[in-house]
C-alpha cells in the first residue's frame, strides 16, 4: 500500500475587495484511491478532486475542466478558479508549492497511472464536509457561469 502525500500550504484567497487574505488549504493524493487524483482541501472543509494533469498543465498554460479552471500568473504564481452553487472562488498558489507536491505525487504514481488507453480524463468534483458554506468570492464577469458543478 503506497502512502498519502499531504502537504499543508498557504493560498491567497482573492476577493472582489482591495485586499487579499492568506488561507490553509491542504494538497493530498493517494495513488490507491486514484492514481490520476489529487485533492485541494479548503478551509471549512470543501474538498476539490480533480485530475493531477489539470494542475501539470495549468503551469505552463490556462486550462479549464468542468467547474475548475487554472493559469499561470506571471512567473512564480498559480491561479486555481473554483465554480460551484455557492459561487466562485479564486485562489493564488505558489508555484514552487504546487511543483514540489506534484513532483512528490509523480514519483508516488503507479506507472500504469497514465491514460495512454483512452480512459476519460478525471472530472472534477466537490465535497463539502461541514454545512456551513466557505467564503466565496464573485467574479461579475464569469458570475454566469458559477451555477456550474
Amino acid at each position: 500500500m503506497s502512502p498519502v502525500i499531504e502537504e499543508h500550504a498557504r493560498a491567497r484567497l482573492i476577493t472582489d475587495g482591495p485586499l487579499t487574505r492568506p488561507v490553509p488549504v491542504d494538497l493530498r493524493y493517494d495513488a490507491t484511491e486514484d492514481p490520476r487524483t489529487v485533492h485541494i482541501t479548503l478551509p471549512g472543509g470543501t474538498d476539490w478532486a480533480f485530475g493531477r494533469d489539470l494542475l501539470e498543465r495549468g503551469l505552463r498554460t490556462p486550462i479549464e475542466r468542468g467547474a475548475v479552471r487554472v493559469w499561470p500568473c506571471g512567473r512564480t504564481q498559480l491561479i486555481v478558479e473554483l465554480h460551484s452553487t455557492d459561487g466562485v472562488e479564486v485562489f493564488q498558489f505558489e508555484i514552487r508549492t504546487l511543483i514540489r507536491f506534484l513532483s512528490r505525487t509523480r514519483a508516488q504514481a503507479p506507472v500504469t497511472a497514465a491514460p495512454s488507453d483512452g480512459t476519460p480524463e478525471k472530472r472534477p468534483s466537490r465535497t463539502t464536509t461541514t454545512a456551513a458554506p466557505t467564503t466565496t468570492a464573485a467574479r461579475p464577469e464569469r458570475g454566469a457561469q458559477a451555477a456550474r458543478g
